[in-house]
């Protein structure tokens, strides 16, 4: 087979992999339903990609790493950084889907992203270094105050315990978390 042509395969076989995690997770996904999605076969995907998990593993870390790094970050703005956190995880569900199954399934304790490269270091080191000139608040650790944010954030997100926002609730809706979101970093990050 043509090196184009494995590319174009393993392509086809990692977007209908997300496809799928997204929707099942690992232990519901199922190599067959992929491979039929990706117009080949299963041998080819195991030659591809090894097993199903590697392959979860694989779409998990490029969906981080595509999604993800190089994502704005401004501790002087972090109630708007937590509010456009909201609004992007209620317009991507697959990331909020595959981040679901991966803490379930693969990664049950610990730095979800570690395979990825973990929680970006860099976004640490501006918290703490806002925190010393005294923008953020001291008393909470800057790993932990990043994590709380995020929380925070993805409190309306696809895994939510409570409400799940969904693109059919009226922009005032949204409008009204934002805000709510926004005060509430405010009020418990922001000097």
């Amino acid at each position: 087979m043509p090196v184009r042509d494995a590319e174009a395969t393993r392509a086809r076989i990692v977007a209908a992999a997300t496809e799928e995690f997204a929707e099942h997770g690992l232990a519901g996904g199922r190599v067959d339903r992929i491979a039929a999605a990706a117009r080949t076969n299963k041998a080819q995907l195991y030659h591809y990609f090894g097993n199903k998990e590697t392959l979860f593993d694989l779409v998990f870390d490029r969906y981080v790493q595509t999604h993800l790094v190089g994502g704005w970050f401004d501790p002087e703005r972090l109630p708007e950084y937590a509010a456009s956190a909201y609004d992007y995880y209620r317009n991507d569900p697959v990331l909020v889907r595959l981040a679901t199954w991966a803490r379930l399934e693969r990664t049950p304790t610990g730095d979800l992203y570690a395979r990825a490269g973990g929680i970006d270091v860099q976004v640490v080191a501006r918290i703490e270094k806002a925190q010393v000139e005294g923008v953020l608040v001291d008393t909470v650790a800057p790993l932990d105050l990043f994590c709380l944010v995020i929380g925070m954030a993805s409190a309306w997100a696809q895994s939510s315990l409570t409400i799940t926002a969904t693109g059919d609730e009226p922009e005032e809706v949204h409008a009204g978390r934002r805000a709510a979101l926004a005060h509430a970093v405010r009020a418990a990050f922001c000097r």
